[in-house]
């Protein structure tokens, strides 16, 4: 009998779209990482390392982005644990290629306690990913050519950045250490920088503009026992260990063919052009307004029933998107943390209706709203499948002896299309 496999790469990823756009450039089926890997992810802490059998990386989906500090913590370090049982050679902590935090969380904590369990005392943080337009220069984080604290990001409703400046954000949240690796270092090539994370000690930003120098900084990393950043760190990861070529699991699973709906709980400005292109190509649409749901006045059978009434052939839109302003009053009213729950509840609880009634291929934008989806469905573990967009993949699995399909969206990711293009990536 062939022996399984075990993960090369172990990753942690503090959120459920974050852990899809990592599992996708690790995979072969990837536009950015040629690495041949073969990739299984799984939502929350799994049980044993069974679930590894095959498979060259393992990514573990947190919901740890917005929770108190301790328990983000308490969570990575579970799940570091169990990679590290299952043989894991490097640990990879991914965020938001935006840095999404608060001062008092917990991307620095979350680094702390990782560092503390492998015995290690440096690692670097780069949350660049080019492709998506996020870039890192003198350790200022840049959305586009705007700063990260003038981009749409400033007025989060959960962890608004309002300092681009990553050397000093990070300092904030950590006891360690927080340096800066420039550009010009990363240019002097594998070599140099990996000289320069040898001198690091507690925690280097990293600058890369462009994905030749993340191709420079996985080289450089290949001793490391750590890498924190978002997606694109990862890029150049899978060329450090030796590799044979691997069909793709996904490429012989069965593929759904039932309907096909979108969810939307985003309120980023991306997934609002989304929203808007959508409703303006003729996409049927069900607006959800969060005070109808407090009041009883919307109930998901209402969405469910909306869906279903609905041309055959159509992809319905259930969105709740809205602009900050309607958005903070809407906190102001509820609570920020009851209206957030409050849209979860509704877009969970809808794609378990729509599930049952054969509406096998669903598209999620934003990540809480995704964890709570998957959570709902109750799927534990995803195969990477085809890219729809750069950090979009199709996630193939499976529920009640059924073949399913998710697209699981940052709600900062994707061409504004992509709610009527992603069905013909599937095909």
């Amino acid at each position: 009998m062939r022996r399984a496999r075990t993960p090369m790469i172990g990753a942690v990823a503090d959120d459920l779209t974050g852990a899809t756009d990592l599992a996708l450039t690790l995979s072969r089926g990837g536009t950015l990482s040629r690495g041949g890997m073969r990739v299984r992810q799984v939502v929350g802490v799994p049980d044993d390392t069974t679930v590894l059998a095959g498979a060259d990386a393992m990514v573990v989906a947190l919901k740890s982005r917005t929770i108190a500090a301790a328990e983000a913590m308490s969570q990575s370090v579970a799940a570091a644990e169990r990679l590290l049982d299952a043989g894991a050679q490097q640990l990879v902590f991914k965020y938001c290629s935006t840095f999404d935090s608060t001062d008092d969380g917990n991307i620095g904590p979350v680094i702390e306690a990782l560092l503390e369990l492998l015995g290690e005392d440096r690692t670097i943080a780069c949350p660049a990913f080019p492709t998506n337009a996020r870039t890192v220069y003198k350790g200022h984080l840049f959305v586009g050519d705007a700063l990260l604290s003038d981009s749409d990001m400033k007025d989060h409703p959960l962890t608004p950045m309002r300092d681009a400046n990553l050397v000093r954000v990070l300092q904030r949240q950590t006891r360690l250490p927080v340096s800066l690796i420039d550009i010009a270092t990363v240019r002097n090539g594998a070599d140099a920088l990996r000289d320069a994370f040898h001198r690091t000690r507690g925690i280097a930003v990293v600058d890369a503009l462009e994905e030749s120098d993340l191709h420079a900084i996985g080289e450089a990393a290949r001793d490391l026992k750590l890498v924190t950043g978002g997606s694109g760190v990862a890029i150049g990861l899978p060329r450090n260990f030796a590799l044979n070529p691997a069909r793709d699991a996904a490429a012989s699973a069965r593929l759904p063919e039932g309907r096909a709906i979108v969810l939307a709980g985003s309120c980023s400005e991306t997934t609002r052009r989304q929203v808007a292109a959508a409703l303006g190509s003729g996409m049927p649409g069900f607006r959800v307004d969060p005070l109808a749901l407090a009041d009883g006045k919307v109930r998901p059978r209402d969405a469910v029933k909306f869906a279903r009434d609905a041309a055959p052939h159509a992809v319905p839109l259930v969105y709740a998107s809205d602009r900050p302003d309607a958005v903070r009053s809407v906190q102001e009213k509820l609570g920020r943390e009851r209206a957030g729950a409050l849209v979860e509840d509704f877009l969970s609880e809808t794609a378990a209706g729509l599930a049952e009634g054969g509406f096998d291929r669903i598209m999620v934008a934003g990540g809480e709203s995704s964890g709570a989806v998957i959570g709902r469905l109750g799927i534990t573990a995803l195969d990477v499948g085809s890219e729809i967009d750069p950090g979009v993949p199709w996630m193939l699995t499976s529920r009640n002896g059924r073949p399913m399909a998710l697209a699981l969206k940052s709600g900062n990711f994707g061409a504004d299309d992509i709610f009527m293009s992603a069905w013909d990536k599937l095909k």
